[in-house]
């Protein structure tokens, strides 16, 4: 698995963040939030993490939902998956939406997202007057059916 090196400042109480398994790809964001924030049904909020990072040219990290909070807490990321650029030197925050219909409420400390590093290409466009036709063709959402 290829490495990188990452230079981050942790202005927060809680670890960095880490691979929970050998074969995890996202790491474990946290709350760097001093007292519990109460998120009311369909209510939204950046949530602070006390982490700003170094991405060297040519990568990115996405910020991501976490399924566990999401299937019991009904709590999603917003702009999902949240992109942070190589060139980004501000806090990372993570915007947070309770999806359910009772009250949440985040905890200093606790782990509201994940964060996936990873190489990016970016294009060249080549103007033209036409693209090469596929069997898909100008298919769109739901063109392939139900199943």
């Amino acid at each position: 698995m290829e490495k990188i090196t990452v230079k981050i400042i942790n202005r927060s109480f809680n670890p960095l963040p880490g691979y929970a398994t050998e074969g995890s790809s996202g790491m474990d964001l946290r709350a760097a939030i001093e007292a519990p924030v109460l998120l009311q049904p369909l209510q939204r909020t950046a949530v602070p993490t006390g982490l700003f990072i170094e991405l060297p040219v040519g990568f990115e990290a996405q910020i991501r939902p976490r399924s566990g909070l999401a299937l019991k807490q009904g709590i999603t990321c917003l702009n999902s998956p949240g992109t942070i650029d190589a060139d980004y030197r501000g806090e990372i925050k993570v915007i947070l939406i309770n999806l359910s219909d009772t009250v949440q409420e985040i905890n200093p400390g606790d782990r509201i997202a994940q964060m996936i590093v990873q190489s990016v290409t970016q294009v060249e466009w080549q103007p033209a007057l036409e693209i090469n036709d596929t069997a898909r063709g100008e298919g769109g959402f739901g063109h392939t059916g139900k199943s």
